[in-house]
C-alpha cells in the first residue's frame, strides 16, 4: 500500500494450535525503514533505520521482505486476524470464615493483581490491566505508575534490576524512569511464570516446559515438558545460580542452569505457585498443601496442610516460618515443623501472589487489592481476640504520571556527553544481531553490554551512567539512566 509517498508491506505468519501468530511489517519512507513487529493484535515492537539514498532504503526493505517470505510469512490484511488468547488463572475467590487478619494499608489496583515485589525501598505491585504501581516502603504514597501493553504476570527481582513479566511476551525492566524491553519471548511460547538470576531467564509455560535465555535474550535449552511427559501449566519457575526448579501438573522438577539436564524429580499434587530460599523450594499445590523440598535432593521434609486449594506461598529465614494463602481468601502461617500456628482471613480476596518481608506479608489478590499484614506475634495474637488496626487505604494522586513504555528517552549533546562522566556504549552489528560494547579502556571491548532491546540501532551511541559487570562475569549491565547521544 502506497500513501504520501510511503510503501508499507505487511506480512504474517500464523500456524495451527500453539504455534507461531505473529507480523512484520516494513514501511519504505524514502529514505526511512521502519521495521514493526509483534504478536498479531498488539501494537508490536519498531525501530527506524536512515540510509543515504532512497534506493538503498528500498533494497534493504525488498532483502527484508525476502528472507521473512522464505520462513513462511505472507503478505495479509492486518486486522483479520484476531489476538489469540491468553492463559489467565481463573479463581472462584470464595468468603474466608477464619478473624481477619491484622490489615495494616491496602492499596486498589483496579484489576486481580498477580505481581507483587517489596525490598526496603518500595513496595511494587502489578496487574492484569498492565498496571505497575510503586509506593514507597510504608505504604503511605503511590511514588511511580506504569502502563504496560498487556497484563503483568508477574515481577521479580535481579541484581538492581526489577523486571516484570507481561502477555504480550515481553519482559520489561522497570528499573529506569520509562520501562523499557529486555527479553523478547517467542509468540509461541505463552508465559506462565518467570524469574531471573544473573541475567539468564527461565520461563515456564502453560505446556508445562521450561525455556532459558542468556542475558542477550538468546535461547540456551528448553524442556518440552517434565521427565514423566504429559505435564502441564508450568505456574512455577525459580532459579539460583546452580538450577532451574519449575513446578508444573504432575510436581516439581530440576534443571541444572547451564546444560538443562534433569536433576530431580518429584511428584507432587498439581503445583499453582512457588517460592524459594537459600536451600529450600516451597510448592503450593492443588492438594490443599505447601510442600517442602531440599533444592539438593528434592526430597519433601515438610508438609504444611491448609484446608483448601494453595494458590500462594511464601517462607521467611529459610522456611523458619511458611505462610499460604488459599482460594477462600485465607492466610496461614506454618512453623518449621509444618505446625499451623494460625488461619486468619484477607477481607481482601483471595491472595494470588505473596511476599514475607520485615515481619509483614504482603499479598496481591483476586480483588486487584496490594495489602501489607502486621505478623509480629503481637498483632497476630490480637487478631485471634477479634482486635485488628484500621487499615489505611492508599490512593493515587491524581497528578501521579503514568509511563508508558517507549523508546523516547533523553538525548545529549556527544560535546557534552565527553563532560558529563559516564560510559558510552555503541550498537555494533554482529551477523544478523546487534551487540551492544563500550570502547572504553577501563572495560573489556569483546564483553557485550545487556541493553534494552527497544533502544538498539546499528551505530546508536548511547551514555550510561555506569557498567558493573555481572556476578559471574562474562558481560557487563548498565545501571542508571540512559541517554542518547546525538
Amino acid at each position: 500500500m502506497s500513501t504520501s509517498g510511503k510503501k508499507r508491506t505487511y506480512l504474517e505468519l500464523s500456524e495451527e494450535g500453539e504455534g507461531s501468530h505473529k507480523f512484520y511489517e516494513v514501511t519504505v519512507d524514502n529514505c526511512d525503514v521502519t521495521i514493526r513487529y509483534g504478536r498479531i493484535g498488539t501494537d508490536g515492537q519498531s525501530s527506524t533505520k536512515s540510509y543515504g539514498d532512497a534506493t538503498k532504503a528500498q533494497k534493504d526493505a525488498e532483502k527484508k521482505i525476502k528472507a521473512k517470505k522464505k520462513k513462511g510469512y505472507d503478505e495479509a490484511v492486518m486486522g483479520v486476524r484476531q489476538k489469540r488468547a491468553v492463559t489467565r488463572r481463573s479463581v472462584n475467590s470464595k468468603t474466608s470464615t477464619a478473624p481477619p487478619a491484622p490489615v495494616l494499608w491496602r492499596f486498589a489496583t483496579g484489576s486481580d493483581a498477580f505481581g507483587v515485589y517489596v525490598d526496603h525501598q518500595a513496595c511494587w505491585v502489578g496487574n492484569q490491566e498492565g498496571r505497575v504501581v510503586r509506593l514507597d516502603a510504608q505504604g503511605s504514597t503511590v511514588e511511580q505508575q506504569f502502563q504496560l501493553p498487556q497484563g503483568v504476570k508477574c515481577l521479580c527481582m535481579d541484581d538492581d534490576f526489577l523486571y516484570a513479566g507481561c502477555d504480550d511476551g515481553n519482559v520489561y525492566d522497570l528499573s529506569r524512569n520509562v520501562p523499557h524491553v529486555s527479553y523478547e519471548i517467542d509468540e509461541s511460547v505463552n508465559i506462565l511464570w518467570l524469574d531471573i538470576c544473573d541475567g539468564v531467564l527461565a520461563v515456564s509455560d502453560d505446556h508445562g516446559a521450561v525455556h532459558m535465555f542468556n542475558h542477550e535474550n538468546e535461547g540456551q535449552w528448553h524442556h518440552p515438558a517434565s521427565s514423566g511427559g504429559g505435564a502441564t501449566s508450568g505456574w512455577m519457575v525459580r532459579c539460583d545460580d546452580q538450577a532451574v526448579y519449575q513446578g508444573h501438573s504432575q510436581g516439581v522438577t530440576a534443571y541444572n542452569i547451564q546444560t538443562g539436564r534433569e536433576l530431580w524429580n518429584t511428584a507432587t499434587a498439581s503445583v499453582l505457585f512457588g517460592w524459594q530460599e537459600q536451600t529450600l523450594l516451597f510448592a503450593g499445590a492443588l492438594d490443599n498443601k505447601v510442600h517442602v523440598l531440599a533444592k539438593d535432593s528434592g526430597k519433601i521434609s515438610v508438609v504444611c496442610q491448609c484446608d483448601s486449594t494453595v494458590l500462594s506461598c511464601a517462607s521467611a529465614e529459610d522456611g523458619k516460618y511458611v505462610f499460604a494463602g488459599d482460594d477462600c481468601s485465607s492466610i496461614y502461617c506454618f512453623d518449621q515443623a509444618g505446625e499451623r500456628l494460625w488461619k486468619l482471613a484477607t477481607t481482601c480476596g483471595s491472595a494470588y501472589s505473596m511476599q514475607y518481608y520485615d515481619d509483614k506479608v504482603y499479598i496481591v489478590t483476586t480483588d486487584g487489592v496490594l495489602a501489607c499484614l502486621d505478623a509480629t506475634e503481637t498483632a497476630i495474637q490480637d487478631a485471634k481476640q477479634g482486635k485488628v488496626p484500621t487499615a489505611k487505604v492508599v490512593k493515587a494522586d491524581k497528578a501521579a504520571v503514568t509511563t508508558t513504555a517507549d523508546t523516547a528517552i533523553e538525548s545529549v549533546q556527544a560535546s557534552a556527553a565527553r563532560k558529563d562522566g559516564g560510559v558510552v556504549v555503541t550498537c555494533v552489528p554482529e551477523g544478523s544481531k546487534l551487540r551492544v560494547r563500550t570502547e572504553d579502556d577501563k572495560y573489556n571491548a569483546t564483553w557485550n553490554v545487556q541493553f534494552p532491546k527497544n533502544l538498539r540501532q546499528a551505530g546508536a551511541k548511547f551514555l550510561v551512567d555506569e557498567l558493573k559487570e555481572s556476578k559471574n562475569g562474562g558481560f557487563y549491565r548498565a545501571h542508571g539512566n540512559i541517554r542518547r547521544i546525538v
